[in-house]
């Protein structure tokens, strides 16, 4: 039989988890199907539970003391070489993002485009945010009284629903850029696009745990990590179906998380930085300059 003659059989990939650097199956076995915008059967995903969402949380806290403890600088070369590895898979990501919102290759090569661009544009606030939040205060007496921000901890995000890939790139990289590790509920509709993105964290020099992403149903993982003690903030962008923003806040109230309340956005704007200081803590410092008399400071 001749080679041209003969037909070829696709091979299907199976999409899995990211959480702790590793690709695991969920542990309950569950996944359910995702479709594009016309109902075509795509792939199937896994379906996380409750346990696999405390393994993500377990993975964040283990990652954020050498993650918060890197040099900002570091930080940036980090990210931006996030940005260099989605380039590289560019072609991917339009055709995944193309079928996950329904758009034509040439709108979702722009989606992309912008979401690599707003990577970049991430990557370079790592070492800068301090000098727009952070500063040293005027005091009464011989002090210096510095303030400067420190990363919250681990931070819960639930993506967008409808931006697939710049909406999920928009709350992941603010996140992540001030030191803070991540746990992202993806959108349940259209999560390739995130799954994919942990294949690229992976082959990148993140270390494993500062990003973990589930796909599956905010409305089932949502509760229980809104109310884990060990998460310390949630970005509720996700959460616009009923009353689900509402039921998470109230749970993030028992040990004080910071929350991210859901409103409305046009991701394609251009950002402020209003999403990374909303997971960052001031820490202020006083110490005595020295002798401070007639003949001015000891220094």
């Amino acid at each position: 039989m001749s080679e041209s003659s003969t037909t070829r059989l696709n091979v299907f990939k199976t999409y899995k988890l990211y959480v702790g650097g590793k690709f695991p199956r969920s542990e309950s076995g569950r996944v359910y199907e995702v479709t594009d915008s016309k109902g075509k059967w795509l792939a199937n995903a896994p379906l996380s539970s409750r346990k696999d969402a405390r393994d993500a949380v377990v993975a964040a806290r283990k990652a954020f003391g050498g993650w918060a403890g890197a040099t900002a600088y570091n930080r940036g070369q980090i990210l931006y070489r996030v940005a260099e590895m989605l380039e590289g898979r560019r072609e991917q990501f339009v055709r995944e993002v193309a079928d996950a919102e329904g758009l034509s290759k040439s709108k979702a090569a722009v989606v992309v485009d912008a979401a690599i661009d707003r990577w970049v544009w991430y990557a370079g606030w790592t070492d800068k945010i301090a000098q727009v939040v952070g500063g040293a205060n005027p005091v009464a007496g011989p002090y210096f009284n510095l303030s400067s921000p420190e990363p919250t901890g681990v931070v819960t995000v639930v993506a967008p629903q409808d931006s697939s890939f710049l909406g999920l790139v928009s709350v992941i990289a603010p996140v992540i850029a001030t030191g803070n590790t991540a746990v992202v509920i993806a959108s349940e509709k259209s999560p390739l696009p995130a799954l994919s993105l942990g294949e690229v964290l992976a082959t990148s020099d993140l270390p494993g745990g500062v990003v973990n992403i589930l796909s599956g149903k905010a409305a089932e993982m949502g509760p229980h990590l809104a109310a884990h003690q060990d998460v310390n903030a949630i970005d509720l962008t996700g959460a616009t179906g009923g009353d689900l923003a509402r039921e998470l806040e109230i749970a993030a109230a028992d040990n004080l998380k910071r929350v991210l309340r859901p409103r409305a956005e046009d991701f394609a704007e251009s950002p402020g930085t209003d999403r990374m200081t909303a997971f960052l803590e001031t820490k202020t410092v006083w110490h005595p300059t020295g002798s401070l008399g007639a003949s001015g400071s000891s220094y």
